[in-house]
């Protein structure tokens, strides 16, 4: 074994660097995938806030029956804390409570009236408070005035004063400062005066210790129920030291002890979700909080919302699975193709070693137990380097499916050539047979299993097409299916245009379009070519796909941004714009035209208690931009104002509007107080003005001065600079967006931002492998090659004529590998496209789409990657011309020479 690879350094070197980069990439696509799927998970338990995500427990203060010594006791930090301890212990891997970010305390449920005159009372309501000790508040908060509230001596339900802390905010909206004193009222007792201390600011507002009650850090206005005046009176907290939770038990506050656990960002893995739901739901209503409730009470309850945020995510990462399994099975079965490729052009470079090892007397399995060593001795190692790159690179994610994934590589490589060997050499034999198409006529068996094999293939894709699409397993492998269809199809079709092109050739005068015409027949036989045109027609297919898959992606969020837009930029306020503004924006570089429109989201037509959106328009230019926009074109006449004033105004409506009201006239009244009538003549799903399902849409020219006041600007250009619109707009209360700025938020998780470049790396990775795939099968005939051209130049073959022999021989399976991939990515697409839905992958989870993202034909995904192989096989065939040139004919025909 030391001296066959000592006596072939090179193909050795050629494996392993082969086996490395396969098993490499193998390793690190489902480790890149864990880290993209882990990450959108956080992210979108991060984005969900802690008010969802916090397991939130909580208990009644004790029993009003029990001693009041007891009742204290149970609102102590030394009893919350060992309650705290015994929830965390409660929860099941793998949710795993963030100690730092979860918290604990005591709370008043009904908020209190002060009586401060001092503090704002907007409608002449007394502010309500929230009495609140949590514990940790020196670790998440910044003192800016004060200090800290402390108790400095045991608290009980009759202590007369206690102190408190508030928010820097809640200072500002209340005027609170250290020192204020508020009176929450007291039962059965004078009221509760609770001295002020301190302000502080939150260090993390975001994080669950503040986002599970916003009110903590966060005052606001609440409204007086069924109030038909909308009297709203102020609401806050009040911190109080966790010693002084005793004394919210003289308050008519009805205090509750509560357990807050926030899942730990670092403990969320994406594989674990099944479990992580389960170990949720046990703790909400299951046996964990048997365990808690027999820690702290058994009154004890527990609410959250985080099952229904996995639940979400579950949901994205069901839409976004199929497009990336079609992916990585379409490159994966690129890489075990050229990796068999690579066996098989070792096995026919050896060839006649191997003949003569069975002639004398050399055992199948001795032949095959030889080669194994030799493939396994340089296939491990580099199988081994590659995991531990992938690794390296890739240092999140599993290290299962890695492993699986570079033996599976490694293995396939290691037995390629073994396995060949034996299928070749199952017979001794003396002569090798021709190997010419045109004339070999394929066995039985082999044509039996073919058709076995593209029967079993159509069946799966006629099945799958029932289903419209689908997804799972089956649509992973739909483009293999068909690419295997097609290899074995087109294989058995080639013989037929080189036979009819056989005679009218001959006739031709010269040599080189004969000659190029029978090598092109002889090149291999028809068994060994199924692989390089397989591979060839899974990459290029999986190339159209993947085109077009990302085609259909980029379109949605195009399309998405339009809608939401109206345009390419869109300014707009909710008060009059001035009137030099039009111009001001006109002269933004890039900008090509500006449409001002007056929109009245509060307009009401008669009798309806919900406002409907009104677009009052100049009917001309909007309707030139809606049908450059193709959001609801229009002819401008069936919109313009009647002639006669009292006619009512005609308008454009959605669908939702227009099964509402009719077509008969009916009034709408505009916030300015005026009213029109008006009458719907024209239905359309969108238009530029207005996003949403529910929209009327009229000529200004019709209505008061007040209601036809232009609101907003539809600006329209190749490349507008936000920056600059923004400029042009001023400080006020203009707002700006632009359609490439709303474009780029659309990417809102990080797994579909990663799977899209996954998605990319894969395409690129198997046009990658395409092209090894076809510089095997040209060197695989290149010393035959060359030793022809020798031949040819000593009878007078130039060498202009010699690289004409060549090109020509390499086109006929080349154009037949990029017609068949081209005809099988265009079939893939539409034996996928009625039932993949790009929604999830291109759009933010809940995005409000009008139409789910489909997948399309991207003609140059189709046209590109074709083209590439032709110009490859050109460039290859005339390389080896030149260099065969180079060499000269006498090393090329050594005596001896039997190739």
């Amino acid at each position: 074994m030391r001296t066959r690879l000592r006596s072939a350094p090179g193909a050795a070197c050629a494996l392993a660097l082969l086996v490395l980069v396969t098993a490499g990439l193998a390793a690190a696509f489902p480790r890149a995938l864990d880290r993209y799927q882990d990450d959108g998970l956080r992210q979108a338990v991060d984005a969900a806030g802690g008010h969802r995500t916090t397991v939130q427990i909580y208990a009644p203060a004790p029993d009003i029956g029990l001693p009041r010594a007891e009742r204290e006791t149970a609102l102590r930090p030394e009893t919350l804390t060992r309650q705290f301890a015994a929830a965390v212990g409660a929860a099941e891997e793998p949710f795993v409570p963030d100690r730092r970010e979860s918290a604990y305390g005591v709370r008043t449920t009904v908020p209190q009236p002060v009586p401060e005159e001092w503090i704002p009372q907007p409608s002449g309501l007394p502010a309500e408070v929230t009495l609140v000790a949590q514990n940790g508040l020196a670790d998440h908060s910044t003192l800016t005035a004060g200090r800290l509230p402390r108790a400095t001596s045991p608290v009980t339900a009759d202590t007369p004063e206690v102190e408190a802390a508030v928010s820097a905010e809640t200072a500002k909206n209340l005027r609170i400062e250290p020192g204020s004193v508020l009176h929450v009222p007291g039962t059965g007792r004078e009221p509760l005066a609770v001295r002020v201390t301190g302000v502080f600011t939150p260090r993390d507002p975001d994080g669950p210790y503040w986002s599970t009650d916003p009110l903590l850090h966060s005052p606001v206005l609440a409204r007086v129920p069924d109030d038909p005046d909308g009297s709203v009176y102020w609401q806050g907290v009040l911190h109080l030291a966790p010693e002084a939770a005793p004394a919210m038990l003289g308050t008519p506050g009805m205090p509750s002890r509560y357990w807050h656990l926030a899942p730990a960002h670092s403990a969320l893995y994406a594989h674990e979700l099944p479990r992580l739901r389960s170990a949720v739901a046990a703790l909400e209503s299951g046996p964990g909080l048997r365990t808690v409730r027999s820690a702290t009470d058994d009154r004890t309850l527990a609410v959250t919302g985080l099952d229904d945020v996995l639940g979400e995510y579950d949901q994205l990462r069901s839409g976004i699975g199929p497009p990336a399994s079609v992916a990585a099975v379409g490159t994966g079965t690129v890489a075990a193709v050229v990796l068999v490729m690579a066996g098989g052009l070792a096995a026919d470079r050896r060839r006649a070693e191997l003949a003569l090892l069975r002639a004398r007397g050399v055992s199948l399995r001795g032949l095959a137990a030889r080669l194994l060593g030799e493939t396994a001795a340089v296939a491990l190692p580099a199988g081994a380097l590659g995991l531990g790159a992938a690794l390296l690179l890739v240092p999140d994610g599993r290290r299962a499916p890695a492993l699986l994934a570079a033996l599976a590589a490694t293995l396939v490589a290691a037995l390629a050539l073994p396995l060949r060997a034996i299928a070749a050499h199952r017979t001794v034999r003396v002569h090798d047979p021709r190997t010419d198409l045109t004339s070999l006529r394929p066995s039985r068996r082999r044509t039996v299993a073919e058709l076995t094999l593209v029967v079993l293939a159509a069946g799966a894709v006629v099945t799958l097409r029932g289903r419209g699409g689908g997804s799972g397993e089956l649509a992973a492998v739909a483009p293999v299916l068909v690419a295997v269809i097609a290899a074995l199809v087109l294989v058995r079709l080639h013989p037929l245009p080189l036979r009819g092109l056989a005679r009218p050739v001959a006739r031709l005068r010269g040599i080189v379009g004969p000659l190029s015409l029978a090598r092109a027949s002889r090149g291999s036989a028809a068994a060994s070519a199924v692989l390089p045109l397989l591979a060839l027609s899974v990459a290029l297919t999986t190339a159209a796909f993947g085109g077009s898959v990302l085609a259909g992606v980029h379109e949605a969020r195009d399309r998405a941004a339009l809608l939401a837009i109206g345009a390419d930029a869109r300014v707009e306020a909710t008060v009059p714009l001035p009137a030099q503004l039009p111009e001001r924006v006109r002269e933004v570089p890039g900008v090509r035209s500006a449409t001002a429109l007056s929109v009245d989201y509060q307009a009401r037509p008669h009798t309806a208690r919900q406002a409907v959106p009104v677009a009052a328009v100049d009917v001309p230019s909007y309707a030139a931009l809606a049908a450059g926009t193709g959001l609801g074109a229009f002819g401008a006449d069936e919109l313009r104002r009647p002639a006669a004033g009292s006619d009512p105004l005609p308008a454009l409506a959605s669908p939702v509007v227009a099964e509402t009201y009719g077509t008969r006239p009916f009034p709408v009244r505009f916030s300015d107080g005026s009213t029109a009538d008006v009458r719907i003549a024209l239905v359309r799903e969108s238009t530029p003005a207005v996003s949403g399902t529910d929209f009327l849409v009229v000529d200004r020219a019709g209505l008061s001065g007040g209601a036809a006041r232009p609101t907003a600007l539809l600006v329209t250009g190749p490349d507008i600079d936000g920056d600059a619109l923004r400029t042009a707009a001023g400080s006020g209360a203009a707002r700006v967006g632009v359609r490439s700025e709303e474009r780029d938020r659309f990417i809102d998780s990080p797994l579909q931002a990663g799977v899209e470049r996954l998605y990319t790396a894969a395409v690129l990775a198997g046009a990658g492998l395409a092209a090894l795939a076809l510089l095997l099968s040209l060197l695989r005939a290149a010393p035959e090659r060359g030793a022809l051209l020798a031949r040819l130049r000593t009878m007078g073959l130039t060498r202009a004529q010699g690289r004409r022999l060549l090109v020509l021989e390499s086109l006929p399976p080349a154009a037949l590998a990029a017609l068949g991939g081209a005809l099988t990515g265009w079939a893939t697409i539409h034996v996928l496209g009625p039932g993949l839905d790009l929604t999830s992958l291109a759009l933010p989870p809940n995005h409000p789409a009008t139409a789910p993202a489909e997948l399309r034909t991207d003609a140059l995904s189709l046209v590109v990657p074709s083209l590439t192989i032709l110009l490859l096989t050109v460039g290859v065939a005339a390389a080896q011309a030149w260099w065969t040139g180079r060499r000269g004919a006498v090393r090329e025909l050594r005596a001896g020479d039997v190739r």
